[in-house]
């Protein structure tokens, strides 16, 4: 794991030393940092995202269900299966409310194919009203490619996959550096 500055220095979160930097590849929106395996099909979103109004609860619950929006998934192709909170001790955003770990599934085309692949989504909320803002970050990782789908290629046995602890590492390493990114 290495440090990262994410949105210009305004953020910094310890990341695989691997992964690849995908604004280098395509453009991404303003509010996003996206990251790559370079053979697996796993990656990593780093958002930041208006603030839902909500229960914490819903508002995990309205930003689950915005992804599956943006994937294109029907409603009983994505769930999700835990909610854990995350401890304070374990957050080193000093600026965040409350702080959340959710294990979601979704069934994903990509590319508009018909073939759907089964994508575990690990995610951190972190809930800042301060800033009128909720910052998500999503582990993608692919537990199952249908056989149709252009993902499906053999992944080199040598492949380190990322793990649940590598995402946990980013979770708590996750860290605010500049607070003006909030227009504050």
């Amino acid at each position: 794991m290495s440090i990262k500055e994410l949105f210009g220095g305004a953020f910094r979160v310890h990341l695989p030393n691997n992964a690849k930097d995908v604004s280098d590849l395509r453009q991404i929106p303003d509010n996003q940092e996206v990251f790559a395996h370079p053979v697996t099909d796993q990656s990593v979103i780093i958002e930041i995202l208006e603030y839902v109004d909500k229960e914490d609860k819903e508002a995990i619950r309205t930003h689950f269900s915005d992804l599956a929006s943006d994937n294109d998934v029907q409603s009983g192709d994505a769930v999700i299966a835990k909610i854990e909170t995350i401890p304070d001790t374990d957050c080193k955003m000093s600026q965040c409310d409350n702080a959340y770990y959710v294990l979601g599934q979704q069934n994903v085309s990509k590319f508009n194919e018909a073939a759907k692949n089964t994508v575990d989504m690990h995610i951190g909320l972190f809930r800042l009203s301060k800033f009128a803002s909720d910052i998500l970050v999503t582990f993608n990782n692919p537990t199952l490619i249908n056989p149709e789908s252009s993902s499906h290629q053999p992944v080199p046995v040598s492949a380190q996959p990322w793990t649940l602890e590598d995402f946990r590492q980013m979770l708590t390493s996750l860290s605010i550096e500049d607070e003006a990114i909030f227009g504050t």
